[in-house]
């Protein structure tokens, strides 16, 4: 495939990834929202499609990574090119930070009516620091979790170890039971298996930080976070940012490193 190929295919793949999961979270934030309230098992099955839908998007054209994570644990395999990596993650970051601003555009009344419902701009937590004295937020601001991951205990070891586990085990999958036959990238059977682990790992593994699994659907949608024009939005919670990052690589890393051991 030519390096067209690659950061087309991963950036319209990528994209549709995080609108349609950010979307579910945003669904599931608000309360001018149908979805409002809809709990975990709707956030869950929410990334599953949205990994079904760009997956199957892109996968005749780039492979359908979608993830550094994925790409890293292809790679070490054997699958992919090293010096294709850096433009498949490229691509993945950039596709991820216009998804997040897609969400923000599909939910652009929904955004203002909360960041500005007195109980938001009541909560000293979600005030930024700015000229009317507000206090700077000291954990995640009050939409953070519709772009990003953030952990229910903070616990550095904790939060690390849970993302790697669960990406060596979404990897893993992949590498056993996704991949095409040329061996780079997602088959047509492998991204309906791999939508299911992640529904999987969500309900199983998700608790503890959210389940990153992924550093460009973490990183990229936190950027646009920090970026955007939102009143009242907090924090972007950058001191736990390295985590969804660091984790999911090195699960990555260490899925490819099994598989070539064990299979």
């Amino acid at each position: 495939m030519s390096s067209s190929d690659i950061f087309i295919g991963e950036f319209i793949g990528t994209a549709v990834l995080i609108l349609l999961g950010g979307g579910v979270c945003a669904g599931v934030t608000f309360k001018r929202s149908k979805a409002y309230s809809a709990g975990w098992v709707a956030i869950a099955l929410g990334w599953g499609m949205a990994v079904l839908t760009g997956a199957y998007i892109s996968a005749g054209v780039s492979g359908a990574h979608l993830n550094p994570a994925v790409t890293l644990g292809i790679a070490i395999e054997g699958g992919t090119e090293w010096g294709d990596v850096p433009l498949y993650i490229v691509a993945q970051m950039a596709g991820a930070m216009f998804g997040a601003a897609l969400v923000w555009g599909a939910y652009y009344g929904q955004f203002h009516a909360h960041l500005t419902d007195p109980e938001v701009i009541g909560d000293p937590a979600s005030k930024a620091s700015g000229p009317e004295g507000g206090r700077a937020a000291v954990g995640p601001g009050p939409v953070l979790g519709i772009f990003s991951t953030a952990p229910e205990i903070r616990n550095t070891v904790q939060n690390l170890l849970t993302e790697v586990i669960a990406t060596t085990v979404l990897v893993l999958a992949i590498l056993t039971q996704g991949l095409n036959q040329e061996g780079k990238g997602l088959g047509p059977l492998g991204v309906l298996v791999t939508a299911f682990v992640v529904v999987g790992i969500g309900l199983s593994l998700g608790g503890p930080t959210g389940y990153a699994i992924n550093p460009a659907r973490d990183l990229g949608p936190r950027t646009v976070h920090a970026l955007l024009p939102l009143p009242n939005k907090g924090s972007s919670d950058w001191t736990y940012a390295w985590i969804p990052v660091a984790g999911p690589l090195l699960g990555g890393a260490l899925a490819g490193a099994v598989y070539n051991v064990a299979f």
